[in-house]
């Protein structure tokens, strides 16, 4: 699960040397767009063991696999690219 403490970025340390929990900046570029926050792919069970990779904008399936960990794996690679 994400928490997005990794989007934050360490401010320059202070002259004495010493950083505080304060000293975190974000960044404008770091937050994205609500409808790109958004999935565009859904893992559906399709059968006994096999999944469809679903867009959900269309309903159109775009991928499918028998593994639930390679379908999601399937689904984020989708989402990357698009």
């Amino acid at each position: 699960m994400c928490t997005l403490t990794h989007f934050a970025q360490p401010h320059a340390r202070h002259t004495n040397g010493s950083s505080s929990l304060h000293s975190m900046v974000f960044h404008e570029q770091d937050f994205l767009p609500a409808e790109r926050l958004l999935p565009r792919f859904q893992v559906v069970l399709a059968g006994n063991a096999f999944f469809h990779i679903r867009e959900i904008s269309t309903g159109r399936v775009r991928g499918f696999r028998g593994n639930h960990n390679d379908a999601c794996a399937l689904a984020r690679l989708l989402e990357a690219r698009s």
